[in-house]
């Protein structure tokens, strides 16, 4: 039973990857349909972050209510209702519209499932589940770009995912026994446990740069992966659907780097594995910036941004049940997840309108600042809080 519900989470870490690089990969082709300008893809994604957020905050009443089982089951079940909903999206007010049950189902089970397995897992095996994550990161473009190179509409690609989340929806509700099971295994913890109020976790010693690398990390991440496609259609002069699957390395550098560093982080710790990371992310970038038209450079570039990204994200999550408690855990990772939605709602349309007003080539230097944010952050919580709190 319990090998049985690891490989359920899997699943399930699948499926909140699936929708992430869509909106990315396929505004190219979606925006001629929709005749709106350019940066009109950061409204979108401003409206899926913010249903994030408040789910994210709603996450520790809500998972210690219903168990994280049945949380991460409706939560899936509702981003599946949105993808279809965006697939016969017909304006785009409608696209606005099905952006609201997109962001709350997946806040929800984004800090239902990440503090589940920061408090039962290894950090390893929280690599390599956020290494599932980016299996369907990178698997979302390359169903699109199937369909737009058999000269089918984004709609299809849309349709296909939603598809395939109902049918994760349906194993999820299936599964809900063995999360009972579990869940009844830590009722010590689950049930008497303290619902901290927001002004109580940001009092706690490093909360707030903790908070501030999260946001600059999802600023980062969302801004590589949102921005992408449209980067090497533009500035590149890549043909759309190339531009589609080119976008998907960038998660398949995240996947490949989170399935190896499930092999070091044990070893080298969080901290280390954060510093390594943000180091390969200027790397990359610098790759992407130069020189202008070299086309495999900048492909390598993304890759080397997504493998830099691999392990920052997990080392932060998996270091909160240890650092703050178990029974604080819920809370301080859904404040840490609205947090980094924060910076996914904010930064990637503020760069949609420098892109539209200013240039796309901008791109590469935006990214430079977030990581130089990420960096400074992440190190003056280590000088904060030294050994207490282990990234």
């Amino acid at each position: 039973m319990y090998t049985l519900l690891i490989v359920i989470i899997y699943i399930a870490f699948i499926s909140l990857g699936l929708p992430d690089a869509l909106l990315g990969s396929a505004w190219p082709s979606m925006r001629p349909q929709f005749d709106v300008p350019l940066s009109f893809a950061g409204i979108i994604s401003m409206i899926i972050a913010g249903g994030t957020i408040v789910s994210s905050l709603l996450s520790d009443i809500l998972t210690k209510r219903f168990g994280p089982g049945l949380v991460t089951a409706f939560s899936v079940f509702t981003t599946a209702a949105a993808l279809f909903g965006f697939s016969i999206s017909g304006s785009f007010w409608m696209l606005c519209l099905w952006a609201i049950p997109y962001g709350l189902g997946a806040g929800a089970v984004d800090a239902a499932l990440n503090n589940y397995v920061a408090v039962h897992y290894a950090s390893r095996h929280m690599n390599w589940l956020h290494c599932f994550w980016g299996v369907g990161a990178a698997a979302g473009p390359y169903i699109l770009s199937y369909y737009l190179l058999i000269g089918a509409d984004w709609n299809s690609g849309y349709r296909t995912i939603a598809v395939i989340q109902l049918v994760l929806t349906a194993i999820l509700f299936l599964s809900l026994p063995l999360w009972k099971n579990r869940q009844t295994e830590k009722s010590n913890v689950n049930d008497h446990r303290k619902v901290l109020k927001l002004s109580e976790i940001l009092k706690i010693k490093g909360i707030k740069y903790v908070l501030l690398t999260f946001f600059a990390y999802c600023a980062l991440e969302s801004t590589a992966g949102l921005w992408a496609s449209s980067f090497l259609v533009i500035r590149k002069g890549v043909d759309a659907d190339i531009a589609a699957r080119y976008a998907s390395f960038f998660y398949i550098g995240i996947t490949a780097g989170r399935f190896l560093s499930g092999f070091i982080s044990d070893k080298i710790g969080n901290r280390n594995m954060i510093r390594t990371g943000i180091c390969i992310i200027f790397l990359g970038i610098t790759a992407v910036l130069l020189p202008p038209k070299a086309d495999l450079l900048c492909l390598g570039g993304l890759i080397v941004i997504g493998l830099g990204c691999a392990p920052v994200y997990p080392a932060i999550i998996h270091s909160t049940p240890s650092s703050f408690g178990k029974e604080n855990s819920q809370a301080i990772i859904g404040v840490q997840m609205a947090s980094a939605y924060t910076g996914t709602t904010v930064m990637p349309p503020l760069f949609g309108f420098i892109a539209n007003s200013i240039s796309i080539g901008l791109y590469p230097f935006y990214l430079l600042i977030l990581a130089g944010v990420m960096l400074f952050m992440s190190e003056k919580l280590n000088k904060t809080v030294g050994k207490q709190y282990e990234i």
